[in-house]
């Protein structure tokens, strides 16, 4: 099995900044994208920002330029930097991991259990 654990939500102000923290452990044989979603009360999940395993990013319009994403291939770890954090920020943020495993010949998604960001005066 693939496990994904996030770390690094909180109540911060609006303006503030929090770093989101993903780590994949388990029976990996190799991880090729990994992504942020995250879902408020009463609205969709949506992606968030997903890099690949070459490094090349992709963000959602509504954080451009204010959130980065990385991620360190040696530690199967992703992170998301959120700078000026806005009170629409506010949600559940998953990690996802597009995984291998090892004596699997196909890949498949994975997800962490969520960690809460809420942004807030």
């Amino acid at each position: 099995q693939v496990q994904l654990v996030e770390s690094g939500g909180g109540l911060v102000q609006p303006g503030g900044s929090l770093r989101l923290s993903c780590a994949a452990s388990g029976s990996i044989f190799s991880i090729n994208a990994m992504g942020w979603y995250r879902q408020a009360p009463g609205k969709q999940r949506e992606l968030v920002a997903v890099i690949t395993s070459g490094g090349n990013t992709n963000y959602a319009d509504s954080v451009k330029g204010r959130f980065t994403i990385s991620r360190d291939n040696a530690k199967n770890t992703v992170y998301l930097q959120m700078n000026s954090l806005k009170p629409e920020d506010t949600a559940v943020y998953y990690c996802n991991s597009n995984a291998k495993r090892l004596a699997v010949t196909t890949r498949r998604d994975y997800w962490g259990q969520g960690t809460q960001v809420t942004v807030s005066s």
